[in-house]
């Protein structure tokens, strides 16, 4: 090559060099460990930032020291060592969010995880913010419906509430979240299932039913696997916070399961201990109570000045052998506005769902509910109340006067009638309808063994031959005395044809 051509293209390159500075704020890798790495350096960093290791991975300060920072890893930790250096991103920790979201399985990061291709949306929401003040909100008043009878009837969940549903494992807790997320269709409430540390198994299975039942169309699944690091099960929640409130801002309805809050607290708790703050009851560390409240008073009702928009959320809480008063269930107690209480007896017994109808409570109560639901679960608590109180006498039916016998005879058909089988949520006209015939005396005259099939059957019959009782209560949503009169025809004439049968 010629000398003379290889001059005159260096000087052309220095002709046009330009200097320029610019200033990283970077820190060296002290040690790493358990998801958790401790950096020296990094002296302008912020809570809650992102830092970039140099395979890519982020990570997010959590502990500010005076000589050093604590960093919760979000990647593999595996391929981070000693001397590693880590930038600073000037980022506040953020998560993509969207209507692109809907339908998807994504991690706590919100990277899909169902293989459907890429997530393209340009809108990030951070994955800590400020609720919303007082003066934006407004009083919850209008229901969500779980499409489960007894928790419609007695313990009614609203639209901004925060409804904690608590009782040991393997008492139908998932089952109850999911038929509330399968019965949001066609209600215009988006919804968003987050799961905790749970066994990526499970996790398929309901990804499975909810495609199943089509209920995949408005919701996001997050997804902290139990073989994923630590720090991405104390993201998820906030993560799926942060996708709902991107619709509950544009005026939208949202739902949000947290399954569950207990493993959450136990993966802060790992990460704690880890960066060697002091730990206080059971281990946890101080501010854990704090770690639940910031996630659950994000959820709210908005006025409409702010969009009338509004974020449910129903936390799961997982108790050991019914000790509601641990200390992270009371916790979640105190932040929540009721809790839907599952018991092991009950569900043993084959009372499902298994709800304790003494320790359940909706703080919220009727505001959260249709009228109609008003005028016929009134009464159904306090029948429910006494049925259990002389429950004890019943073996002793001879000795009984008349009017207890009946209102023995009348709970049972209570208990019967509030069982209800998985996946299979009913419209609140369908609760309406059945809790009438109960309530007013119309199922006396049937067998409590005959109940279920006598219940399912009525559902179909009101389906194919009682349209008119259903479109007069949607349109009426109470009971007037011309609905009423309709609903009483039609559970005669459906009472005449199984006498016939």
């Amino acid at each position: 090559m010629n000398k003379d051509y290889i001059i005159e293209q260096l000087k052309k390159q220095i002709e046009g060099f330009e200097s320029s500075v610019s200033e990283e704020s970077v820190g060296t890798v002290l040690e790493v460990g358990d998801g958790v790495a401790r950096i020296s350096g990094l002296a302008g960093a912020m809570a809650s930032e992102m830092v970039e290791f140099p395979n890519g991975d982020l990570g997010v300060v959590l502990n500010l020291e005076e000589d050093q920072v604590g960093i919760m890893l979000l990647g593999d930790m595996k391929v981070i060592k000693e001397g590693d250096v880590v930038k600073s991103t000037g980022k506040i920790l953020s998560v993509p969010v969207g209507e692109k979201m809907i339908g998807r399985v994504v991690d706590a990061l919100g990277m899909p995880l169902d293989g459907k291709g890429e997530i393209k949306t340009d809108v990030r929401y951070p994955v800590e913010k400020i609720a919303p003040g007082v003066i934006t909100r407004k009083s919850v008043h209008q229901p969500l419906q779980t499409g489960i009878k007894a928790i419609d009837a007695l313990i009614p969940v609203g639209r901004g509430q925060r409804e904690l549903i608590i009782g040991d494992r393997q008492t139908g807790k998932t089952a109850v979240a999911i038929d509330t997320i399968i019965n949001q269709k066609g209600q215009g409430v988006k919804c968003i299932y987050v799961a905790i540390g749970q066994k990526e198994s499970k996790v398929a299975r309901i990804v499975s039913m909810l495609e199943e039942a089509g209920a995949m169309e408005y919701t996001t699944v997050v997804v902290a696997g139990a073989a994923m690091p630590v720090s991405l099960s104390f993201m998820a929640p906030y993560t799926g916070t942060a996708i709902g409130e991107y619709f509950m801002d544009k005026g939208e309805d949202v739902l949000v399961v947290h399954d569950d809050l207990s493993k959450h607290a136990a993966a802060y708790r790992q990460i704690s201990l880890i960066l060697r703050r002091p730990p206080g009851r059971e281990a946890y560390p101080g501010d854990v109570f704090y770690l639940h409240s910031r996630l659950l008073e994000r959820s709210a009702k908005l006025n409409e000045e702010n969009g009338g928009g509004s974020l449910t959320a129903l936390p799961i809480i997982e108790t050991q052998g019914g000790d509601v008063s641990a200390y992270i269930p009371t916790n979640v107690i105190s932040i929540t506005d009721g809790q839907i209480y599952l018991e092991s007896d009950l569900f043993y017994k084959g009372i499902r769902p298994a709800l304790n109808v003494g320790l359940s409570v909706s703080r919220v109560g009727s505001s959260a509910q249709i009228k109609a639901m008003k005028q016929v679960a009134g009464t159904l608590r306090l029948d429910l109340a006494q049925f259990r109180e002389l429950e004890a006498f019943a073996q002793f039916g001879s000795d009984l006067d008349d009017k207890t016998k009946k209102l023995i005879e009348r709970g049972k058909r209570g208990v019967e009638m509030l069982k209800q089988a998985q996946y299979s949520p009913l419209s609140v006209e369908h609760e309406v309808a059945a809790l009438y015939a109960l309530t007013r005396g119309h199922l006396d005259d049937v067998a409590v063994e005959d109940l279920v099939e006598w219940e399912k059957n009525f559902h179909d019959y009101l389906n194919n031959e009682g349209k008119a009782v259903i479109d007069s209560l949607q349109q009426e949503k109470a009971l007037t005395p011309a609905v009423e009169d309709l609903l009483k025809e039609y559970i005669q004439k459906y009472k005449d044809i199984t006498a016939i049968a």
